[in-house]
């Protein structure tokens, strides 16, 4: 049931969130944290700058107080606190006078729109850079310009959050969104403000499967999550990357690595159900954190909802992902219809072969007394697929045979002890 205004709510956190300016590390993604924990009881984790996570290494800590070019007569003509996208990502400080020439070489504009500012960053490579509009940029005169970054790279520590809710079983599904933008809407507050709400209503109720969220910063966040847990992952059924859900194109859910997970199951369900335009697209390794979940190394089936692909839209990445770029109705339809994969996902069931090494004996085990020859082939098909991952409706799926022949034989090969339900 979805409650009255939801999309009203879900666009408020996000307004709330909006001027914060976020990065990898830093005061910003600490201030977003402690709001999303005023509305759901998240644990913040923190990871010390220069600590290895696989084959990266925790960046030192950025922070930033004000950033301004100055023109020979002391007017601001790029302002950080004006908006936080003028700034490069992760700029070292700077103070200093600068000719046009020189400074150009430190400007970032998008001549096909003009009126936009670009978000760009460097987190990986010490620079510093401001992004402006294309008609600022065309208004600079030949002068001398002072130009300020107060900003400092220190060690400190990466920061995200964590929030488990226990269900009936230990197996778990994740949900993971990325908090590391800054004044962005679409990308990616709209997906951190339907996580908090989706986290609501599933705290609410009683849960089949443990719910995992995970609110970390793109890739290394989610790297030091695999990287922490590895112990855990055992336990992960399936998962799902939200990414730019409050646009108004049509959802868009971009399949796991092997294509054929039960989470691929339950969304592609859901959107032929319910949106009449929808698109499906397979696993590819660009994008958002799927990739790290669906590494060979982990191997998890996470896949990813958004509407309209990143890229795929002119606003992505500049100042026009703003409020008003979002929209409250495409922010209840994405909540809406995750709720409702996830709804899907719990009705699935799962058994588990317990004579998995090999065929069994199937005559040591009453098999032939136990099973009509008319069910042969299911309960084959059943034992092979049969690993605590693979749902029933997913042999059906695999085999070609009706599900009700498969959920017969999986009752029929649990009664001889070659099948245990997970």
């Amino acid at each position: 049931m979805i409650s009255k205004n939801i999309g009203a709510s879900i666009y408020g956190l996000i307004s709330s969130l909006y001027p914060i300016n976020r990065s990898l590390t830093g005061p910003g993604v600490t201030q977003t944290l402690e709001i999303l924990k005023k509305h759901i009881p998240i644990y913040i984790h923190s990871i010390p700058t220069g600590n290895k996570v696989l084959d990266w290494t925790v960046p030192q800590e950025w922070t930033i107080t004000d950033a301004w070019i100055k023109n020979s007569k002391g007017e601001k003509v790029v302002d950080f606190k004006e908006n936080n996208l003028h700034i490069v990502g992760y700029s070292t400080p700077f103070n200093g006078k600068l000719s046009l020439t020189q400074l150009k070489k430190r400007l970032h504009t998008l001549p096909e729109k003009p009126d936009w500012i670009p978000y760009k960053t460097s987190y990986y490579k010490k620079t510093w850079g401001f992004c402006l509009t294309q008609k600022v940029y065309d208004r600079l005169t030949e002068d001398i310009y002072e130009v300020c970054i107060d900003s400092t790279l220190t060690k400190g520590s990466l920061k995200y959050a964590e929030l488990i809710i226990p269900g009936e079983s230990e197996k778990e599904i994740i949900i993971s969104s990325h908090i590391c933008h800054p004044s962005l809407a679409n990308d990616n507050l709209s997906s951190v403000a339907v996580s908090v709400f989706l986290a609501k209503y599933l705290l609410k109720r009683k849960n089949k499967y443990t719910y995992r969220f995970i609110f970390a910063p793109g890739t290394i966040g989610a790297i030091v999550w695999l990287n922490k847990n590895q112990k855990e992952i055992k336990n992960i059924l399936g998962g799902i990357v939200l990414a730019g859900i409050g646009d108004k194109g049509a959802p868009t859910y971009k399949k796991t690595l092997s294509g054929n997970s039960v989470i691929d199951y339950a969304f592609e369900k859901v959107l032929s159900e319910r949106n009449k335009k929808h698109s499906i697209i397979n696993y590819f390794p660009y994008g958002y954190d799927e990739r790290q979940y669906n590494s060979p190394g982990f191997n998890l089936p996470v896949g990813c909802f958004m509407r309209t692909p990143w890229g795929e839209y002119p606003e992505y990445h500049t100042s026009a992902d703003n409020l008003k770029f979002i929209s409250q109705a495409s922010l209840e339809d994405s909540y809406a219809i995750i709720l409702d994969a996830l709804e899907e996902f719990d009705t699935q069931i799962f058994y588990k072969n317990m004579h998995p090494f090999a065929e069994p004996l199937l005559s040591r085990h009453g098999y032939y007394e136990s099973i009509p020859s008319s069910l042969h082939m299911a309960c084959l098909w059943t034992l092979a697929l049969s690993e605590g991952r693979t749902p029933l409706s997913l042999v059906s799926l695999r085999s070609g045979i009706e599900i009700e022949k498969i959920e017969k034989s999986a009752q029929l090969l649990e009664k001889i002890y070659l099948l245990k339900k997970c």
